[in-house]
């Protein structure tokens, strides 16, 4: 695969705002993913390096969540369990579709995600969290992890953002507490679907080290805006990822 300076000039700085988007609200694999395609990585490659690029970033913002003290362990173990089994079996699966159906199925994610985000009753912040310690929390964690972790081995665009609407939505949690869980889990998607594209050849390296750490830098200062501002950034941050996308797939389509 030929890598030239446009590959850098295209990715670097998109990959760079995926990780500021994903580590505030989730979501950046919405900008990351069509920036290698828009570079001209085939499907498989492009979703290889981008699972590489986004390890490296969600790992600096998990870091930062622990430290804040935002991630309940009890909670997050078994949550890792459902999540490297289903994004496993996710990934695997994608190898197995052809790339055309891969570029497709960004058509489908890009309304569908429109729909969840623009409905405020749908994805809000609760003030007065709900304690993360009753059986309806772990069943939602547990199967937020396999069903998403799932879709995000599969292909992987706003897993971020559809963790944090299940935390928030049916298990109650605030804005800040959820992103903490969403970190773990999409960190231990993003490692298990990783390996596999790895043992398979579909990452490219040359390219994927360089944007992995403008993702980190991205997911670093992302981390710290989320702290201090919540759900303030969340939602525009996410809209301008889906307006992106939008601009993204019409080019595509019209050119």
């Amino acid at each position: 695969m030929h890598i030239t300076f446009l590959t850098y000039l295209i990715c670097c700085p998109l990959v760079f705002l995926a990780g500021l988007v994903d580590a505030i609200g989730g979501g950046g694999g919405l900008i990351s993913l069509p920036a290698y395609l828009l570079a001209g990585l085939p499907a498989h490659y492009a979703i290889g390096t981008n699972k590489l690029s986004s390890c490296c970033g969600t790992t600096v913002a998990t870091v930062r969540f622990i430290r804040e003290g935002l991630v309940n362990w009890k909670l997050a173990i078994p949550s890792i369990v459902a999540a490297v089994i289903g994004s496993s079996i996710g990934a695997r699966i994608s190898l197995l579709i052809p790339e055309q159906v891969l570029v497709t199925i960004l058509l489908v994610v890009l309304p569908v995600t429109a729909f969840i985000v623009l409905n405020r009753h749908i994805f809000h912040d609760n003030v007065e969290e709900a304690q993360t310690d009753t059986p309806k929390v772990y069943v939602t964690a547990i199967l937020a992890a396999l069903i998403i972790g799932f879709y995000d081995g599969f292909y992987g665009p706003g897993t971020g953002t559809f963790l944090i609407i299940a935390f928030t939505v049916f298990a109650k949690l605030g804005i800040k507490t959820a992103n903490g869980q969403t970190k773990v889990i999409n960190l231990t998607t993003n490692i298990t679907s990783l390996v596999i594209f790895i043992l398979h050849g579909q990452t490219v390296f040359l390219i994927g080290i360089p944007c992995a750490i403008c993702n980190m830098i991205g997911n670093y200062i992302g981390a710290g805006l989320m702290m201090k501002n919540g759900m303030k950034i969340v939602r525009p941050s996410i809209l301008v990822v889906l307006v992106l996308l939008a601009i993204k797939v019409v080019s595509e389509y019209i050119l």
